[in-house]
């Protein structure tokens, strides 16, 4: 088949796959909503033609077409929009998720522009393993307007990054139009003022379109820069199914009607005389036919769906054999034991590499990283203060294959970078339905005792809770923070790693580079029968101190992993204790001690002789002063009183 031919049915074919959605949401048939890309065809289509099928897209909430462009299945994409189990991401992606790794489709984040920095994290990772790919960010008009596409467009041209800023301008950031809410009036201003090479294409042209992707992709591949590549389109439907459209002109839509990029496409055709009238409708009825037995073929599968427990077998990616080896130990520093683990790691590991602000020269902003980047040249990278982009580039290299440590110099600046974690790492192996997976680090330090205020010395691991698809780690000795860290690079899942800041200069034994704990495991200390305490990161140092000469009638639950869980040490610890004190220096609501709480008051209530107590820090943030800083978190003495207080009541 002429390529011409073949690049016109595929423009038919998503253009009758997104007229049957959208007559079929208008019945009622499919769930949820729709984003649909009628009239944006040769800018889809175009753009896959003029790329190389081992190029990776990220597409954005319109997607569909990009599917069908790369030859997704129609009925595995019907199947989707019924939520089966036969569709694309077998029902858990839904319209705005199909990836296909097959096809080398990412998929699209719903969040504008947030799939702009996993696109330039994809093709870094290419870069890095020095591979003839590209990858490509799409993205529209409203999502210029986003942090994470400026960042991403710095970051890209600081660090040559071969990526393809794909920009889909179809004049309206879902009923906005452009000119009302975009400051410069011509993308290759802004192209110009990051030093990106620009090219603008008429998106309704799909042959035009071809040319410009392929002639961007040989300049990207040529340089190792990249590439802005504007298409100007129009979609000649509304934003989603219930958008009547108010906000436009019919006189405006009747002239983009007139620019139709299919009827463009057919009267090329017949002009070049590559196909007749008589070809033409033969292959709309042969489209359209194959359009409709795709669908009915899945209307007969729409009730097949996955089960809760299948469910579950998405939430994390299969983990390898976690083990428990100590190796030979030396007294050092937690914060010392951190930098063993992660040279360690970047020396084994020619995956791995670590990024962040201020980690080579400086070497961290708690001194962590230290002399690391004069031992793993080009593995350990600064980035610009870009939170939010570089963390997604983690995210994106990861799916790659790449292994990267994200360090982030407070945990409180994880706001910045939330998007990347609770909506991507932590979502991408289920929408994918496993396709896709983040084997991620994320290290942050958490807590007070530095006087820097309240907007440095937050606990906010505990932010991260109620996110399923996330190992969430708070080491509480130099020896479980590094064999819990190497333990963490072997995850094929994202793990957070929150250090705190005043375990920093503790010292205690390590192990070697043989050194390794299991995580998602809480740790055992003791075996007393008066009392079991159970914590975590710094708070289990305090309960520690706090009941030195009190340890033969304690039991200690060292929690370790935050998230998920270990509801069954916990569980039975407490049924064989009976009595339970929790510790932590974060406030109650909604923190870990709450869930531990709750665990133990559907599983064990009837076996605990008294009530169960917790100590948390004061509901405030953390003071600048430092007898207040130190008042509201729990201290050794007050620690101390309760644990005599229990011992007592139980004698």
């Amino acid at each position: 088949m002429l390529e011409e031919i073949s690049i016109y049915r595929t423009m038919l074919l998503s253009r009758y796959f997104e007229e049957k959605v959208a007559s079929l949401f208008s019945q009622g048939v499919f769930y949820g909503t729709t984003h649909l890309n009628i009239g944006q065809e040769a800018s889809h289509v175009g753009l896959v033609a003029g790329l190389e099928k081992k190029d990776w897209l990220v597409p954005t909430h319109r997607c569909h077409g990009f599917n069908v462009a790369r030859g997704t299945s129609l009925y595995k994409m019907f199947s989707e929009l019924f939520g089966s189990r036969h569709g694309v991401c077998r029902g858990l992606g839904g319209s705005m998720h199909m990836s296909e790794s097959a096809t080398c489709n990412a998929g699209s984040s719903a969040i504008v522009g947030s799939g702009v920095p996993i696109a330039m994290g994809m093709a870094f990772a290419f870069k890095r393993r020095c591979q003839n790919q590209i990858a490509v960010a799409i993205f529209g008009d409203g999502a210029t307007s986003r942090g994470a596409v400026h960042e991403s467009m710095n970051l890209a041209s600081v660090w040559n990054i071969p990526v393809l800023f794909y920009l889909e301008n179809n004049h309206y950031g879902m009923s906005a139009p452009a000119e009302r809410v975009i400051s410069c009036k011509d993308f290759a201003l802004r192209a110009a003022s990051y030093g990106i090479e620009y090219m603008k294409v008429d998106g309704n042209d799909v042959l035009a379109v071809r040319n410009a992707a392929k002639k961007a992709r040989e300049t990207i591949i040529c340089t190792g820069k990249p590439f802005l590549l504007e298409a100007d389109t129009y979609r000649m439907c509304g934003h989603s199914k219930s958008d009547a459209r108010v906000y436009r002109s019919r006189q405006e839509e009747e002239a983009w009607e007139k620019k139709d990029p299919i009827a463009r496409m057919e009267a090329f055709l017949l002009e070049k005389g590559l196909a007749c009238k008589n070809d033409i409708e033969g292959i709309k009825t042969e489209v359209r036919a194959e359009v409709d037995e795709a669908y009915a073929k899945a209307e007969s599968r729409k009730d097949d769906v996955l089960s809760i427990r299948e469910l579950d077998s998405y939430l994390f990616a299969p983990s390898s054999v976690q083990r428990h080896e100590s190796g030979k130990l030396h007294r050092t520093t937690y914060r010392h034991a951190i930098y063993e683990a992660l040279d360690e790691i970047l020396f084994e590991d020619g995956n791995a590499f670590l990024l962040g602000e201020d980690i080579g020269l400086y070497g961290g902003c708690f001194g962590v990283t230290g002399d690391l980047f004069k031992k793993h040249e080009g593995k350990v990278i600064e980035t610009p203060v870009s939170e939010e982009a570089f963390t997604e580039l983690a995210v994106g290299a990861s799916m790659m294959g790449s292994h990267p440590i994200v360090e982030i110099m407070y945990a409180d600046f994880s706001t910045l970078a939330s998007d990347a974690i609770i909506n991507h790492a932590a979502k991408t192996y289920f929408m994918s339905a496993g396709q896709l997976h983040c084997p991620m680090i994320y290290r942050a330090p958490i807590g007070s005792g530095t006087g820097h205020g309240s907007q440095h010395t937050g606990n906010i691991e505990t932010m991260f809770l109620n996110t399923p698809g996330i190992i969430v780690v708070a080491p509480s000795d130099a020896y479980t923070a590094k064999a819990l860290l190497k333990s963490a690079n072997r995850e094929q899942n994202p793990v957070l790693f929150f250090e705190h800041k005043g375990l920093y200069s503790e010292e205690g034994d390590v192990g070697d580079s043989n050194s390794f704990l299991p995580l998602k495991k809480a740790f055992v200390h003791g075996c007393g029968d008066k009392l079991l305490i159970i914590s975590y990161s710094h708070a289990f140092s305090t309960v520690m101190k706090a009941t030195k000469d009190l340890e033969e009638y304690i039991t200690y639950i060292d929690l370790a992993t935050i998230n998920p869980l270990d509801e069954l040490t916990i569980v039975g610890e407490a049924k064989r204790v009976g009595r339970v004190l929790v510790v932590q220096d974060t406030p109650l609501n909604g923190s870990v001690g709450d869930s531990v709480l709750s665990i133990l008051a559907q599983n064990a209530m009837q076996d605990l002789k008294v009530p169960m107590e917790i100590i948390a820090a004061k509901a405030l943030p953390i003071p600048f002063s430092r007898n207040l800083e130190r008042a509201v978190i729990p201290t050794v003495e007050e620690v101390r009183a309760k644990v005599l207080a229990l011992l007592e009541s139980g004698s």
